[in-house]
């Protein structure tokens, strides 16, 4: 099955997952969409058998998992679902609306003639609506910090709109990642780069989510802190 994958996982995303869909297909008919969804207890994974049943039994698709077991495990799971189904393009994106299928064509481009895209809010063309000074301070200070210990040049660690060729999750020991909170962009990307890869950041517009709750917590901010001191010290990390 060629083509491309679209990953997004859920937990209590009922206001959000049905006109985010639309707009995913609106914009890229051709997308096949896996929705991740940690039992929700609203129930966000009922919508979604009603979606496959009634509208887009070809090309949306769940991944019902017994509870909450974090972003970093949900991604594995999908990545490995996508593996086995041989889609080449493989997509990271978040159910909240802060990531624009409209720049689903602009991600495809660049996987052309590169291995790894990122959409990125701190180069030429990108950027942030409705955050607040302190929100800002602290993303921009935490891609700042990573790249810095990381060694790495890019601009903007831990945004989680991504599209990876499938053979950079093939070169990556999935079980091996250690991260499972927003640390898990890091990490992925840091992986990535250890490998060789082409990684490249387009820029997109991230706009915070206007229902629902965020899922960030003091718990995944330090975990984060943490885990990139881990990545630069553990030098049994796979290359």
């Amino acid at each position: 099955m060629a083509g491309h994958l679209i990953i997004i996982p859920t937990y209590n995303e009922r206001d959000n997952i049905e006109q985010l869909l639309e707009l995913i297909y609106r914009t890229d008919p051709a997308a096949h969409v896996l929705i991740v969804d940690d039992n929700s207890p609203d129930k966000t994974f009922e919508v979604i058998e009603n979606l496959i049943r009634s509208n887009y039994s070809d090309r949306l698709f769940l991944l019902k998992r017994a509870g909450k077991m974090g972003l970093g495990t949900a991604y594995i799971a999908g990545f490995k679902w996508a593996l086995a189904r041989d889609y080449e393009y493989i997509f990271e994106m978040d159910a909240d609306f802060s990531h624009d299928p409209c720049y689903l064509a602009d991600f495809l481009a660049a996987v052309a003639t590169h291995d790894l895209v990122l959409g990125s809010r701190y180069v030429a063309g990108g950027g942030v609506k409705n955050w607040g000074l302190l929100r800002k301070f602290i993303s921009r200070g935490g891609s700042l910090y990573a790249r810095t210990i990381l060694g790495l040049s890019l601009r903007d660690l831990t945004g989680g709109f991504k599209c990876f060729r499938r053979e950079v999750l093939e070169a990556i020991d999935l079980d091996s990642i250690k991260s499972n909170g927003y640390s898990f962009q890091i990490e992925m990307t840091y992986r990535a780069s250890r490998k060789g890869f082409r990684i490249y950041e387009t820029p997109i517009v991230f706009e915070d989510r206007t229902a629902g709750k965020s899922k960030m917590s003091r718990k995944i901010f330090l975990e984060a802190v943490l885990m990139v001191w881990k990545l630069r010290l553990d030098s049994g990390i796979p290359r």
